[in-house]
């Protein structure tokens, strides 16, 4: 199983601000089988975090902290400056960041509960305009090579996915959080030919339902199929069959797993793009979600690069250590 380098990355999608709290107990302590159909509920939670956000931004973040000056493609709204700020100064060009007039950035609120549960909900704001966004443009003049269509309004999806594969360039299929609002007809299109599929392993069910398809049926119509595990870590499928599982890097504290999933994204796909063989990309990739899991927020994350040696050798052996540790040494301190 082996693919090489993609070129510049354009990742679409949902930028956000988002508000995270921790209920102290389990959901399921509290929910009655028989009256889910009138459930009503409220959790006093004991925190709140303001972090940012959105599967767009998180993803790009984390390639731009990899060294892989991503292009930002999302709408967003009017407050959006710091949050540009931000982005840029850690390697993102937000040069595809439409700024809606008069609407607010999209905000995720999300509480997460003692056995890392989590029960959220997400207002799209300026993201509704996304859909207007030509990416001709955009990666004509970055000569971008790969398009990550992750979750934003569906119409945009759909229209970045048909716009990417009508210029030629390959595309990354994350619908992840959209699935529940996608048809079938719309989870096809977006998953048909695509170069890359992610989903988690909840998702990745999801998917099979939504598409009609079997699972060898989707994985015969896309490039690699990678489906994370949570801390099982991941499964990698080529389309002829062969299979890579990648174990999850130990984490050292549990903070918060918001975000956990792009990391993840990320890290795989700047470890292809820098000509890591697929299981050694997935093994960066792993790291960087276990940074991003030991962080509160998405965007908090740091990692010294002796330190991601030793916990990749940790988990993987020398042999992996020595693959990605010159990569590492070259975009982190």
């Amino acid at each position: 199983m082996a693919i090489g380098p993609t070129g510049p990355i354009a990742v679409t999608g949902s930028i956000a601000t988002d508000h995270l709290m921790h209920f102290p107990g389990r959901f399921r302590d509290h929910l009655i089988a028989e009256q889910l159909d009138r459930l009503s509920l409220s959790f006093l939670v004991d925190d709140l975090e303001i972090r940012r956000g959105g599967v767009a931004a998180n993803i790009a973040f984390s390639l731009g902290v990899l060294g892989k000056r991503p292009v930002l493609v999302g709408a967003v709204g009017a407050d959006f400056a710091d949050y540009r700020s931000w982005l840029e100064r850690h390697g993102v060009d937000c040069g595809g960041v439409l700024t809606v007039g008069g609407a607010h950035t999209p905000r995720f609120t999300c509480t997460t509960d003692d056995d890392q549960c989590q029960i959220a909900s997400f207002y799209p704001g300026a993201m509704a305009s996304s859909g207007s966004i030509d990416l001709a443009p955009i990666l004509a003049a970055r000569g971008v090579a790969l398009v990550l269509v992750g979750a934003s309004a569906p119409e945009a999806m759909l229209a970045h996915t048909a716009q990417a594969h009508r210029l030629g360039v390959a595309v990354a299929a994350d619908p992840s959080q959209q699935l529940p609002r996608l048809g079938r007809d719309d989870c096809r299109a977006l998953v048909e030919g695509a170069a890359y599929l992610f989903t988690n392993e909840y998702e990745w069910e999801l998917l099979v339902r939504r598409t009609g398809w079997s699972e060898r049926e989707i994985t015969e119509r896309v490039g690699l199929r990678i489906t994370t595990l949570g801390d099982k870590g991941a499964r990698i499928m080529g389309r002829d069959g062969a299979e890579i599982r990648v174990d999850a890097v130990p984490a050292r504290e549990i903070l918060d797993p918001t975000g956990v999933g792009d990391a993840f994204r990320a890290g795989f796909l700047a470890g292809v793009d820098s000509g890591l063989a697929v299981e050694h990309a997935a093994q960066l990739a792993s790291l960087i979600a276990t940074a991003v899991l030991e962080s509160v927020g998405c965007q908090e994350w740091r990692l010294a690069a002796r330190d991601g040696e030793e916990r990749l050798s940790d988990a993987y052996g020398p042999a992996s250590a020595a693959a990605i540790g010159p990569y590492l040494r070259a975009v982190l301190a």
